[in-house]
């Protein structure tokens, strides 16, 4: 049974983040206009979710009930990554820096690891993908056996989830834009992929998983990632009708189209 160590460990990475984050707010607020305060919001609740999910009662119960680890994934791989990029973290981030170090990071985006770890296509095999490899292999077993095992794959979902949703939803800047045909397509395939994952675990659970609670636990998969789906499927319509619309109206038009 994992203890409480991989758990605070988790937390204090969530933490320190949400920390680094407000500190990054006072910061740059000196300099430049506030903040908005909607982001702020997101990066509260997105931090909130991730810790939920990694520590506390939910967590404890995840390694005995599988639909309450199932609710935990939902949290840590797409509603807090969901949650967080549209906090803008980079966007902060670059103006927050001094000039120098703003410069390094942007290089570094534009750079041929930059492009990669954007690209729709990669972060799909590395989200999804992953979660194949989680679920139908001796991984789910495991990660309640080894510390270290549970601390990466749990920072994997976190990381590949934020890493998919942003390179779906052009919040912070990005060198490499891909249209909005090319990224609808690709987000259709991987919403296909984890809806056909959800069906899969429902008549073959994971090792260890009892059958009842597989398809409780799909259910939630199915049902819960639908949800956090549409908001996905939502917002970047919004984008596409907003670089569609002539800039005198688009521009007096609800501040939802500020995403």
């Amino acid at each position: 049974m994992i203890n409480m160590i991989p758990q605070l460990i988790l937390a204090s990475f969530f933490l320190m983040g949400l920390i680094g984050y407000l500190v990054a707010v006072v910061i740059s607020n000196q300099s430049y206009k506030q903040w908005p305060l909607h982001r702020i919001i997101c990066a509260v609740s997105g931090s909130f979710c991730a810790t939920v999910a990694v520590f506390g009662p939910l967590a404890d119960l995840g390694h005995l009930w599988f639909p309450a680890h199932m609710m935990g994934h939902l949290l840590l791989g797409m509603l807090a990554p969901l949650l967080l990029v549209l906090a803008a973290p980079m966007s902060l981030l670059l103006r927050t820096l001094p000039v120098q170090p703003a410069r390094f990071i942007t290089r570094l985006l534009k750079s041929w690891v930059g492009q990669i770890s954007l690209h729709p296509i990669f972060t799909t095999l590395i989200n999804v993908g992953g979660l194949w490899l989680l679920y139908t292999t001796e991984l789910y077993p495991l990660m309640h056996e080894y510390v270290f095992l549970h601390l990466f794959i749990h920072l994997h979902v976190f990381i590949a989830g934020y890493l998919f949703t942003a390179s779906i939803l052009y919040i912070d800047p990005i060198s490499h834009r891909l249209s909005y045909l090319y990224r609808s397509i690709v987000l259709i395939l991987a919403l296909a992929a984890h809806n056909i994952l959800s069906k899969y675990l429902y008549a073959q659970p994971p090792n260890g998983v009892p059958g009842d609670q597989a398809q409780l636990g799909s259910q939630i998969m199915y049902y819960g990632g639908d949800a956090v789906d549409l908001a996905i499927i939502f917002i970047l319509c919004l984008q596409w009708y907003k670089t569609t619309r002539p800039r005198s109206q688009w521009k007096k038009e609800s501040t939802l189209l500020s995403y």
